[in-house]
């Protein structure tokens, strides 16, 4: 598995440099899993014409490639985006606007664009944010509900990164109220979550409160915000990296 994770990275990084020095940048596709939708985003943009790299959520990866590389056309003629603008011309009979995306974000989204740009997450970066069938955006009253969690804006909300409402009844233990480190995470297949201070919590001990009040305990659980369906994490301290797996259990 770590092999095979090396070598897709190997292939990867070719593929980044290669597409880079023939076009002049670089798209990174990531599909959708079972719970975080997909997204794209550019590498190059700002090393070859000063502009900031682009990322979008939520469509297909091909339709966020074909309106990235129209991005990508416009400004090797000379356009330069402004946020809180629309723009017409990526999708059809719609209107886009750009955001600005805070750096808190970069770890969590732009990995390799990190990696192209000397290990360090100093160029600015751009969100692409579509409307609903409506012609609303997400920030406009009216915008489908349905569909908040398919583009998270990448500008606000970097205290609470989760997929979720702020008010998500999650489950824990009265020993994480109190102050022991929570260390192992269970993101159940029907959605429900659990944040635990040891691996066999006792039932008795059980408590529901709010995902936000979760964060607020420990902002570091807001690093596995990604933690797919069916899934559990862990860690053995809380300044340890977080684990990952598929777990059976969690599975119905």
């Amino acid at each position: 598995m770590i092999e095979d994770h090396s070598q897709h990275d190997k292939a990867a990084k070719q593929a980044i440099l290669h597409n880079i020095k023939k076009y002049g940048f670089h798209l990174a596709l990531l599909e959708a899993d079972n719970y975080l939708p997909a997204f794209v985003y550019s590498i190059g943009l700002f090393k070859k014409f000063g502009q900031p790299e682009i990322i979008c959520f939520g469509l297909k990866t091909n339709v966020m490639a074909t309106i990235l590389n129209h991005a990508h056309d416009l400004i090797k003629q000379g356009q330069k985006f402004e946020v809180n603008k629309p723009y017409k011309g990526f999708l059809e009979g719609y209107s886009i606007q750009f955001i600005n995306v805070d750096k808190e974000y970069y770890a969590n989204y732009l990995g390799y664009a990190g990696w192209f740009y000397d290990d360090s997450f100093d160029f600015p970066v751009l969100q692409l944010v579509w409307p609903d069938k409506q012609g609303n955006f997400p920030w406009d009253e009216g915008f489908n509900s349905d569909w908040k969690f398919k583009q998270p804006l990448l500008d606000r909300n970097t205290d609470f990164k989760f997929y979720e409402e702020r008010n998500l009844g999650v489950y824990t233990t009265k020993q994480a109220l109190e102050g022991e480190p929570i260390l192992y995470v269970y993101h159940n297949e029907d959605g429900a979550w659990q944040f635990h201070t040891s691996m066999e919590p006792d039932i008795n001990d059980a408590k529901l409160i709010c995902l936000k009040e979760i964060t607020k305990l420990d902002p570091t659980i807001n690093e596995i915000y990604h933690l797919q369906y069916g899934w559990r994490a862990w860690r053995a301290n809380q300044d340890a990296e977080w684990r990952y797996e598929a777990d059976d259990t969690l599975i119905d």
